[in-house]
């Protein structure tokens, strides 16, 4: 859904229950070409609401907000009724971006299995943002290194080489230039769970992106080199 190339517009919500934070991302993506808000909600309810009202193509996700949390938000918005929205041929629920602290990754890791798309950091910096909100638009999982190393550090006890069979499955896929829609059916898995799997996989490798993770897979010897 990325709309560098297409002409078509990426629609942001954004979902944060301290309007500081609200206004700051409003303004970091103000002016850039191909990138609008489409609404701010003040709660996990009204992120809900708004993400089936408005059809966004991204949604900007505090973790901790009242009424309903960002990672129950989360699991409402990927797996909800907007996941019907249009229909078999339409698109499928919009992507969802946590936007979270350091001190959130207990609930980085529920929203992992809620079906995020990716975490960045509140204090990244504008760059950063907006190749976020491009790379979730158009299907890519997105990960801040400062949160791939939060991960890591959560999950220590696992050798950083220690890929599950299946994220060392999608990984694999993502070698043969496999989209995650195309390795979820290639799986039979749901393309939130391919993200899921990958994020996971960015965590235990220790990068931020899925060129990085094959790189890294194959240095590692769990892939074969080309």
């Amino acid at each position: 859904m990325s709309a560098e190339g297409t002409g078509r517009v990426v629609r942001v919500l954004v979902a944060d229950d301290h309007p500081v934070v609200r206004e700051g991302l409003k303004g970091m993506l103000a002016g850039e070409e191909g990138i609008e808000v489409v609404g701010e909600a003040r709660d996990g309810k009204e992120a809900v609401e708004m993400a089936e009202r408005l059809a966004p193509d991204v949604v900007l996700m505090d973790l901790r907000m009242p009424v309903l949390d960002g990672a129950d938000a989360t699991r409402a918005i990927t797996g909800g009724p907007s996941a019907r929205r249009g229909g078999d041929a339409g698109p499928g629920p919009p992507a969802v971006i946590v936007v979270t602290t350091y001190g959130t990754d207990h609930d980085i890791l529920r929203a992992v299995e809620a079906g995020a798309s990716g975490y960045i950091l509140k204090d990244s910096p504008r760059p950063e943002l907006v190749q976020a909100v491009r790379a979730a638009a158009a299907g890519a999982g997105v990960l801040a290194p400062a949160v791939a190393a939060r991960l890591l550090e959560r999950t220590r006890g696992v050798p950083s080489s220690e890929l599950t069979r299946r994220e060392l499955d999608v990984v694999a896929l993502v070698a043969t230039g496999r989209t995650n829609a195309e390795i979820g059916r290639a799986l039979y898995i749901s393309e939130a769970t391919v993200k899921s799997h990958l994020l996971n996989a960015f965590a235990k490798l220790g990068v931020s992106d899925r060129t990085a993770a094959v790189t890294a897979a194959m240095a590692k010897g769990l892939l074969p080199a080309p």
